[in-house]
């Protein structure tokens, strides 16, 4: 039997929280197929929730995940998609398949599946696309293992903020006017913000500017 993996992620995106990559590792996607794994995306929270236990009980699994201020930190030294390709690897280091199905970050596929190659110490099969998730049932099952554990780590950020913050996501409403609240009362970015991001960086400057005009 040949070992494949899929790797996706959640949370590349937010302004808020980490980002979180999953892979999953199976001798046969049968199961999978079976029990009608889909891109994380096109679930409800409830079904998400359902396959991920399931996935866990047939397959191996290797999550990491990323704290908002080790991408702020990592974005000095690289892009986003270089950032990416560094934890696809360490996933798929992990697990060490004979073929890797990878969602690919990258524009270009093949630049991503490089990225991703030069990171590790042994030879596989690297299979590099966009909506990998949508047509192969390993990444979708990576794709809801990912995502299931951004959500458990930001409601364990809103429990501990005892605040709602919303998705995380910058064109979330709720997200925002958290941030913007948070800011006026502490004159600073909540906990768990990616300061590097240009939403966290343009709110803490235009709260300053305010603050600049109440004294003018």
């Amino acid at each position: 039997m040949t070992r494949i993996c899929g790797v996706d992620e959640a949370g590349r995106g937010p302004v808020i929280g980490p980002m979180v990559v999953a892979g999953v590792l199976v001798e046969d996607d049968q199961a999978l197929r079976e029990m009608g794994v889909r891109d994380s995306k096109k679930l409800s929270a409830k079904r998400r929730e359902e396959l991920a236990g399931k996935i866990l009980e047939v397959a191996e699994c290797e999550i990491q995940v990323v704290p908002a201020e080790d991408i702020d930190e990592t974005r000095k030294l690289m892009t986003i998609n270089e950032l990416e390709a560094r934890v696809f690897a360490s996933v798929v280091r992990k697990l060490r398949p004979e073929i890797a199905y990878l969602d690919s970050a990258d524009a270009n596929c093949e630049t991503f599946e490089r990225l991703v190659r030069n990171e590790l110490d042994f030879d596989l099969k690297i299979v590099s696309e966009h909506k990998a998730d949508e047509t192969y049932p390993v990444v979708s099952a990576a794709s809801v293992i990912a995502k299931e554990r951004r959500e458990e780590e930001m409601r364990r950020i809103r429990e501990e903020l005892g605040e709602e913050t919303g998705s995380g996501y910058p064109a979330d409403p709720i997200t925002v006017e958290f941030m913007k609240k948070w800011i006026s009362e502490k004159g600073d970015l909540p906990p768990y913000t990616r300061r590097s991001w240009e939403t966290a960086r343009r709110m803490l400057a235009e709260s300053k500017v305010k603050k600049l005009d109440e004294f003018q």
